[in-house]
């Protein structure tokens, strides 16, 4: 699994989003209630941008003539025809069972740490000029 270091945090407030391109995919990275997630940005309809559509919640079920609304901020919509997915799953709205779009793994990470693994430990040659690098925010990482 690929490591990409996505932003860091500061950069990716509650209810924010960024689209991203990864090995010709294009991702939608999405900070909901302060938790990351990310998926495809394509519609499995018609292969709309999805991650650009609006983010919405959703009425539960509920007694007739009771509209209970919850999961604000949890739900996208699809710009070109309205299909709803669950950003948090990947589930489609209408059909959990059989529609989904594709999720990929996010952490947050020390960015100092995140540095040691990716220049690894080893000595560094003596004939080489080196200065000292440290990473002091938390960095967002999307795993393909």
């Amino acid at each position: 699994m690929t490591k990409h270091i996505i932003a860091p945090v500061s950069e990716l407030p509650v209810g924010a989003r960024k689209i991203i391109e990864i090995n010709g995919r294009s991702i939608g990275v999405f900070n909901i209630h302060g938790n990351y997630y990310a998926l495809r940005n394509a519609c499995p309809h018609q292969l709309a941008p999805l991650c650009q559509g609006h983010i919405t919640g959703t009425t539960l079920p509920s007694q007739p003539g009771e509209y209970i609304w919850d999961r604000d901020g949890e739900i996208i919509r699809c710009p070109w025809h309205g299909w709803e997915f669950d950003l948090t799953t990947g589930h489609s709205i209408f059909n959990p069972h059989k529609l989904r779009v594709k999720t990929y793994a996010v952490t947050v990470e020390r960015g100092d740490e995140l540095l040691k693994q990716q220049i690894g430990t080893d000595e560094a040659d003596p004939s080489v000029e080196t200065f000292p690098v440290t990473v002091e925010d938390e960095l967002i990482v999307l795993h393909l």
